[in-house]
């Protein structure tokens, strides 16, 4: 049994007594800001550059397949910022709403690369391993020490790199404790994350059966022996030959919102519900943290839409464009939102939205502009809806509403089991560079 002592410091608590308390920037022996170059030319000066958006943070290395991005550069900038196997990068600028900057990966290989100007390359003196750094960084990162020496006058969030590395001490081991540590490391995260993803996938699977289930009933109706006609439109089909196949908009009203300018404190932390895209998951939407005042609407864009107004997010990264909401709430949205507002007797707000969830994909596909490719008004207006008659719609979604709770739970059973090894993999690293655990 190793003996411990109390190291003084906050975030590490007790450590071995033959472990050396030191400032980060004593283990390092090189820093280098990125830079992001100019547009590739297909001549020599092109190279391969990194970016925050390559980051895999949860196995703390660069994404697996990646589409480089290709930047050309002057050649003493490459031979200066040319990447090396083991170097720490971290990134200095950026974050989101429900993201911290600050998160850190280690480049491994051989490729040619640089790396962006919202980054840092780290290097490490010799009686300190790259990896055992990383590892307190991401320490430092998932406990959320590092909010301490971030900074935010506008909407990007900026790490105070300088003042983080002189400021915060680490429990140093001897190199080869180091090693035994790091493979350890390396080891177990690897065996976790491989359970994690096992899980991710079932979940992903288990999301597209649940999405199959209703784009089924949405486009089918549920007589299998129905007679049945083309409906026109390539995405859904046959439809019942008694079924109707109108543009959105001549059901109901498509409108958004518009977000408060956020330098005026006095326009947030109101009473008057504040809804954004990452809050559309095809879900009810009740009561959000995020509120605005009476102020707020008077000086800006923003409306608020009422109770039972279907939200579909029109921007957004990765999963969450197409994404719905069914207001339970009156809520103000931001303008990567369109609100639906029902008015035709002909159609059913549950209806529209079940079918709105059972569209994802194919709206989805309707989005367009260079770059990140967006949904508008207009476009989710001129889109087709399956519309069976009243009282039929009204058995689908009841219908719909009867299978999808077994699967909603199979699903959360399996996200439980991610969240549980996500929290276990950040305890074992902490308990393990911080020698409370020994490996």
């Amino acid at each position: 049994m190793r003996m411990m002592k109390d190291s003084g410091i906050e975030w590490i608590g007790d450590a071995p007594q033959n472990w050396q308390l030191v400032r980060i920037k004593v283990c390092i022996s090189r820093r280098d800001s990125g830079a992001w170059g100019e547009e590739a030319t297909g001549e020599p000066g092109d190279c391969v550059c990194i970016r925050v958006a390559d980051m895999d943070y949860d196995r703390l290395r660069l994404k697996d397949d990646l589409p480089f991005t290709y930047r050309n550069y002057e050649e003493k900038v490459i031979e200066s910022l040319k990447l090396a196997d083991g170097d720490i990068l971290i990134e200095k600028s950026g974050g989101g709403e429900k993201t911290l900057v600050g998160r850190a990966v280690m480049f491994r290989g051989t490729l040619q690369a640089v790396f962006a100007n919202f980054m840092e390359r780290i290097r490490c003196r010799d009686f300190v391993r790259s990896r055992f750094l990383m590892y307190i960084l991401a320490v430092l990162y998932q406990s959320g020490y590092i909010k301490n020496y971030i900074k935010q006058t506008t909407g990007i969030q900026n790490l105070d790199i300088s003042s983080m590395f002189s400021k915060v001490y680490l429990a140093l081991p001897p190199i080869t404790v180091q090693d035994r540590i790091t493979d350890y490391l390396d080891r177990k995260c690897s065996q976790i994350d491989a359970i994690i993803a096992q899980q991710q996938e079932v979940i992903e699977k288990l999301k597209a059966y649940k999405l199959s289930v209703i784009t089924e009933a949405v486009t089918k109706g549920l007589n299998p022996d129905a007679p049945m006609k083309d409906s026109g439109v390539e995405w859904i089909g046959k439809i019942p030959e008694h079924w109707q196949v109108p543009k959105i908009k001549y059901l109901a009203t498509i409108a958004s919102g518009g977000t408060p300018d956020r330098s005026h404190p006095e326009y947030w932390n109101g009473s008057i519900n504040w809804a954004k895209t990452g809050e559309l998951q095809n879900n009810e939407l009740y009561e959000t943290e995020e509120k605005i005042t009476e102020m707020a609407l008077e000086n800006s864009s923003a409306k608020v839409f009422s109770v039972d107004t279907i939200l579909v997010a029109m921007y957004g990264q990765g999963k969450t464009r197409g994404m719905t909401a069914l207001l339970k709430v009156p809520s103000a949205t931001n303008q990567a939102c369109a609100g639906i507002t029902v008015y035709s007797k002909d159609i059913t707000v549950s209806y529209l939205w079940l079918f709105l969830m059972g569209a994802y994909d194919a709206i989805r596909e309707k989005a367009n502009g260079s770059g990140q490719p967006n949904l508008s008004g207009v476009l989710i207006a001129d889109f087709n809806v399956t519309l069976p008659p009243i009282e039929e719609q009204m058995n689908i979604c009841k219908t719909v509403a009867m299978r999808l709770p077994h699967i909603d739970s199979i699903i959360k059973q399996k996200e439980t089991i991610v969240d549980k090894l996500t929290a276990y993999k950040k305890s074992l690293i902490y308990e393990v560079v911080t020698g409370k655990k020994e490996v």
